[in-house]
């Protein structure tokens, strides 16, 4: 294997996967690769995506070969962009999926890919069926995963879901590297100079796209209760909403907790995300429902506590009273935890706790992941 192309997001488009993607390359290039990214020159219809702006401010990452080619809704684009990969004949094309959405365009595109009968498939899974679900996901998916000869999974729960449409196909699970890209760890003094915030509370952590099943409304509960109260935090939710921010303001306001909760409703750019959780002595993330999330991924690489929820693949990174907390889906199990962490002064044993246990999620591990199961396909 000399020559890779991921089939994924990647500049100018924002995001966590448009990063890890842009960081994976970095990796592969490393190790010795040829690397292309063919990227999405029309990822989402303005209709259909939620956000502000799906683009970042801001050059490319130096080093690598973005091609923004793919047009996720236009079936003529699909079948050239896949024949120009069967033209080309890679090794390897790795597609990450993320959502059913994607699985028409990339599915035809690495069909079409393998037809040279020399390219092999793969794809880095953060999700196969998503948290939202909709008629036709598995239908899309399945489409998606018939082209496909190998697959990386970043949590078991996904590993589970692909067994379910591909019970023979070589898998393996990698968990997400961490996002070492974004920067070195900022000391709180300066993150909260940097952010304009004063140095006399503990600050908590809510980072990245606001949605329902990310659970914001049960730590915002929890920060009423009364022993919380007691401790003086103050929570920072920094991340677009998608969808109405009505219901948070609501829990907000029934919980009396207007003071404590700071909104930072935009695209954190990647320049300032070292300041977020900088000023963080913990990362709270009390999803409902989950895969695997790159925010753990962030917190690890800035060394900052993590309390996550008992869902999907989460309880697999975190190291439960080590490295942070992991507990019930609901508020009282929040607010306990919140309580033995500033109450019992044991910030500094879990910084140190998740700063030698970050050395596990390498982006090493997750090359010599996609190398191994291309000696299988």
């Amino acid at each position: 294997m000399e020559r890779i192309v991921l089939l994924s997001p990647a500049h100018p488009l924002r995001g966590g996967i448009a990063s890890s993607t842009e960081r994976l390359a970095q990796e592969l290039q490393e190790r010795g690769y040829a690397v292309r990214i063919y990227s999405f020159r029309l990822q989402y219809p303005f209709l259909l995506f939620p956000g502000k702006t799906q683009y970042v401010d801001g050059p490319p990452p130096p080093g690598l070969e973005i091609l923004p080619v793919v047009n996720s809704v236009n079936p003529l684009n699909w079948w050239k962009v896949g024949r120009r990969l069967r033209r080309e004949a890679p090794d390897l094309v790795i597609a990450r999926y993320w959502l059913p959405f994607m699985g028409p365009s990339m599915g035809t595109i690495l069909r079409l890919a393998k037809g040279n009968g020399r390219t092999r498939t793969m794809a880095i899974t953060d999700n196969v069926i998503p948290h939202e679900r909709r008629p036709g996901d598995q239908a899309l998916t399945r489409y998606f995963i018939g082209a496909v000869d190998g697959f990386i999974v970043m949590s078991r729960s996904v590993g589970e879901d692909i067994r379910r449409f591909a019970p023979g196909k070589p898998l393996a699970y990698i968990p997400h590297p961490i996002f070492d890209n974004y920067g070195p760890v900022c000391s709180r003094e300066e993150s909260l100079k940097r952010l304009g915030l004063p140095d006399k509370h503990p600050y908590l952590l809510f980072f990245g796209f606001i949605r329902e099943y990310k659970g914001l409304d049960l730590l915002l509960r929890a920060l009423g209760d009364e022993r919380v109260r007691a401790l003086n935090l103050r929570l920072i939710v920094a991340g677009e909403f998608y969808g109405s921010d009505e219901p948070y303001r609501q829990a907000i306001r029934e919980e009396g907790i207007e003071d404590r909760v700071i909104f930072r409703p935009d695209y954190i750019p990647n320049e300032e995300v070292r300041y977020y959780f900088g000023a963080a002595s913990l990362v709270v993330q009390p999803y409902k429902s989950a895969t695997q999330s790159g925010i753990s991924q962030l917190a690890y690489h800035f060394e900052t506590p993590l309390l996550v929820t008992n869902v999907g693949g989460l309880p697999e990174i975190v190291e439960h009273g080590r490295e942070g907390y992991v507990v019930g889906v609901n508020a009282r199990a929040i607010a306990d935890a919140l309580v033995d962490y500033f109450s019992r002064g044991r910030e500094a044993e879990m910084t140190a706790g998740i700063r030698s246990g970050k050395q596990r999620f390498s982006w090493g591990n997750m090359v010599n992941g996609i190398e191994s199961i291309y000696q299988q396909l």
